[in-house]
């Protein structure tokens, strides 16, 4: 073969290749063999002719001789090279760019998804679903026991977690003979939804869905200390109403600062006889006890497939996964645990919680939700007296296959880690576990006295009242008082509501410390009117957590929750916080932002804190950090009320009336942010009463303009 022809083949098929290939794919070809040895880079030198510049000058007209013996092999090779080249992209870009042209098709009903309520509650016959929107447990306590009432009326109801569907569907509802939706909505921060009832209020606000066709009724779950009484159920019930639908029952408003229980069984009494009345339903009879789940004792089980107190995914404390959330906390481990106080009978602490490579994010006003644990010796005193083995390894299964809920708690796990870390044992019990529990009391006076007590009757309401929540009797002290009640503890264990976790202000600024979050708090410790001590769990817990040589018992599972208590936007805005006792928490963490900014050359606003405790030489939290911000010029004003250090008491309001012309200048000139944070029955309130009036003086308004003005505050962010 002459070396006319290899070259002849060369041009070609690189000149067919350059035809159809990108200008990209050429002279990428071009780079990729001008890198190969010289042999292959000879075979190229005659294709300048085709306008390529020569790639190599130092080639000479003496290399013909290497150039004619090296044709036949190289040609062989360059061809293979080249069209296998061409081959695969010349299929690859088939792929890429041969997009079949499909016709147009017409739009077809969505199969059925498995977030669809309305396809569940057909195949399972149900004809009531209960939504709730809860944070703490007791709007999702009290959906259940609705759903569970239905079967006395004929009915068949199911609770629901608006989270788990397309609640688009309410639409749709009226598919369904006999059928009601009924929502327990629980009001959060500043008249917030509950996380898991977010995606619903959204969905409410834009949605301009027609449901006429729907039946509904609304119990709110507040509390009346708080500015934003029963936002989310006022809401929902004025907006369904909007949207076509029929409410069949007015409104519940219940009040936690008042009886909640008793004002969701007053609502309850009243409501069912109104859906009777609706349907033309009767009651078929008494209310009886029904269980849910199904007891299922393990004895030869793989201990590695049994929870021991994990929220979610099994072995999840032992193989943490990002991203970290209420049902995946995070193992924080206590670096820090220190007593604030040095003085009084109660014991104020600052606790620090390590969270480097969780990939946790938290900013300045945000809240840390801790998962707590009962106390032993609460958790085995049950067992004792109820005649248990506590290690048992058992599961609760739910005798609905339908439901979401498989279990009540992680399961398979032992007695003694869901009365450890997933049963509320310390709180008193509600009158419908009472009530199941009723049936267990093998003396007769012990019996009606339960019964009555879970009974919509008056005096009933009244012993319930007295003896359980005035006394704050727990269930172990209702064993205690009862002897002759022993119900079965797995029955207990269905009853009793989930341990929930404790939100706490989150005490430091992500600014300053991005890898650990702060906790102020006050252990809880009273004696009750049976003259028992009962602690608080989670303080009591963390109080135990005090870092030593970094064993496991200082782990704290954790999680951030996100929070609308922000600094203003921009940092030459002055801000104005009121926060005696713990409520200075989100202020430390306030000022130390404040702190970072000026330190980054920011050009930062007054900081006024009005800070008030007992006694200046026993509990003034974080004295020496707050006269240290207040030397270097970050906090500009230190007002602190000792309220028991003299013969009248001094509160942060009576502080705020002494100061009230400045505090008009800095809201009204200054366009200044109030947050307020700590006791919201009392202190809140009469705070806001101060404002009321400093407004009314200094703005020349009425009681009513200055109550408005106060109001637009809020509305617009300026007073949280």
């Amino acid at each position: 073969m002459g070396g006319s022809q290899g070259k002849d083949r060369a041009v070609g098929l690189l000149g067919y290749l350059r035809a159809g290939c990108s200008s990209w794919c050429y002279h990428r070809l071009w780079a990729w063999l001008w890198a190969s040895p010289k042999s292959l880079k000879l075979c190229l030198v005659p294709l300048t002719a085709m306008g390529e510049p020569s790639m190599d000058p130092t080639i000479s007209a003496d290399s013909t001789a290497q150039q004619d013996s090296l044709f036949s092999m190289t040609d062989v090779f360059l061809i293979s090279l080249i069209t296998g080249l061409f081959t695969y992209w010349f299929f690859f870009r088939k792929k890429k760019e041969e997009v079949p042209d499909l016709p147009k098709m017409q739009t077809v009903a969505a199969p059925v998804r498995d977030s669809s309520f309305i396809e569940k509650m057909k195949k399972t016959g149900r004809n009531i679903v209960v939504f709730y929107g809860s944070q703490t447990g007791t709007a999702e306590e009290f959906a259940n026991r609705l759903s569970k009432d239905a079967h006395r009326y004929g009915l068949r109801g199911m609770a629901a977690d608006p989270e788990e569907y397309d609640l688009s569907d309410l639409s749709r509802l009226s598919e369904i003979d006999k059928s009601l939706a009924v929502f327990c909505m629980a009001t959060y921060g500043e008249g917030d939804p509950t996380d898991n009832a977010q995606d619903f209020y959204d969905w409410l606000q834009e949605a301009d869905a027609d449901l006429s066709g729907l039946r509904f009724a609304v119990f709110g779950l507040g509390n009346k200390t708080y500015e934003h009484f029963n936002a989310m159920g006022k809401y929902v019930d004025k907006r369904l109403e909007e949207l076509g639908a029929q409410r069949i029952f007015e409104l519940g408003l219940g009040d936690d600062d008042g009886n909640l229980e008793e004002d969701f069984i007053t609502w309850r009494e009243q409501f069912w006889p109104a859906v009777c009345e609706h349907f033309g339903v009767e009651a078929t009879g008494e209310e009886s006890s029904i269980r849910q789940y199904e007891l299922v004792v393990h004895t030869d089980v793989n201990m590695n497939k049994v929870y021991t107190g994990e929220m979610g995914r099994l072995k999840s404390y032992e193989n943490q996964k990002p991203p970290f959330d209420a049902k995946n906390p995070f193992l924080a481990q206590v670096t820090e645990n220190r007593k604030l106080n040095e003085g009084g009978e109660r014991h104020l602490m600052h606790l620090e919680l390590d969270i480097s490579n969780s990939k946790i994010r938290y900013e300045s006003g945000d809240h840390v939700a801790v998962y707590p644990a009962n106390d032993s010796s609460l958790v085995n005193q049950i067992g004792e007296i109820l005649g248990t083995d506590l290690d048992t390894v058992m599961s609760l299964n739910n005798l609905d296959e339908e439901s979401n809920k498989k279990h009540p708690f992680p399961c398979p796990t032992s007695y003694r880690t869901a009365l450890t870390y997933y049963l509320d044992i310390t709180n008193p019990p509600r009158t419908n576990v009472l009530y199941e529990l009723a049936q267990y009391a093998t003396d007769a006076g012990e019996q009606e006295r339960l019964r009555k007590m879970a009974s919509s009757a008056a005096e009933g309401k009244a012993l319930y009242l007295s003896w359980v929540v005035e006394a704050r009797r727990n269930i172990l002290a209702i064993l205690q008082d009862m002897p002759s009640l022993r119900p079965p503890i797995d029955h207990l264990c269905e009853l009793l509501p989930r341990l929930q976790a404790r939100y706490y202000s989150i005490a430091s600024s992500s600014k300053v410390h991005p890898n650990s979050i702060h906790i102020c708090a006050v252990t809880v410790e009273y004696e009750t009117k049976t003259g028992r001590l009962n602690k608080g769990v989670a303080t009591n817990w963390l109080k135990s957590k005090v870092p030593q040589q970094g064993g496991s018992s200082c782990l704290v599972p954790m999680y951030v929750r996100k929070s609308q208590f922000r600094l203003p936007f921009k940092p030459s805005t002055p801000v104005i916080m009121i926060g005696p006792g713990t409520g200075i928490a989100p202020f430390i963490g306030f000022i130390q932002e404040r702190a970072w900014l000026k330190q980054q050359g920011k050009e930062v606003g007054e900081t006024v804190l009005y800070y008030g405790c007992r006694h200046e030489r026993e509990d003034y939290l974080y004295r020496e950090e707050l006269a240290r911000f207040q030397k270097e010029g970050v906090l500009t004003q230190l007002n602190v009320a000792f309220s028991r250090d003299q013969a009248e008491k001094v509160y942060v309001q009576h502080l705020l009336k002494k100061n009230k012309e400045n505090i008009w200048k800095l809201v009204n000139e200054g366009m200044a942010h109030i947050y307020v944070c700590g006791d919201a029955r009392n202190m809140a309130r009469d705070v806001q009463n101060t404002f009321y009036e400093i407004v009314s003086e200094f703005g020349s308004m009425s009681q009513p303009q200055a109550v408005d003005y106060v109001k637009k505050l809020m509305t617009k962010g300026r007073y949280s």
